[in-house]
């Protein structure tokens, strides 16, 4: 389904905003993380054809329960073997301990546009 005229320009102006006020967001987001970790791609492709085993196995035996852990196993197994690398980073710690988390300005200015938008609407 096609945008419209008005549904793109404000997905460029969006786009706009984002690079100019998030700098520091878009590098972050934007660069490569790292290479990849092949043991934990191989162990993701092995636990998906496990999965796929299992799967195979419910149906043959008649078995819903034992196919849906072979769905499951299936799923995590490809989400594991496609996950992007990670740096070294513990989760839930920031990526630079020295700078203090600031608020979003693209996200500040985006509620204040929305804000004025519901205003203009209103009167």
């Amino acid at each position: 389904m096609a945008l419209s005229e008005q549904e793109q320009r404000l997905l460029e102006e969006m786009e706009r905003g984002l690079y100019q006020n998030d700098a520091d967001f878009v590098a972050t987001v934007g660069q490569r993380r790292g290479k990849p970790n092949y043991t934990i791609v191989v162990g993701g492709i092995l636990l998906g054809l496990l999965g796929v085993a299992i799967l195979l196995t419910g149906v043959v035996v008649h078995q819903p329960l034992v196919g849906v852990l072979g769905f499951v196993l299936m799923f995590v197994g490809v989400m594991v073997a496609l996950a992007p690398p990670r740096r070294g980073m513990a989760p839930g710690k920031p990526a630079s301990p020295g700078k203090p988390a600031k608020p979003s300005s693209f996200m500040n200015n985006l509620g204040d546009r929305w804000d004025k938008r519901q205003d203009e609407r209103g009167h």
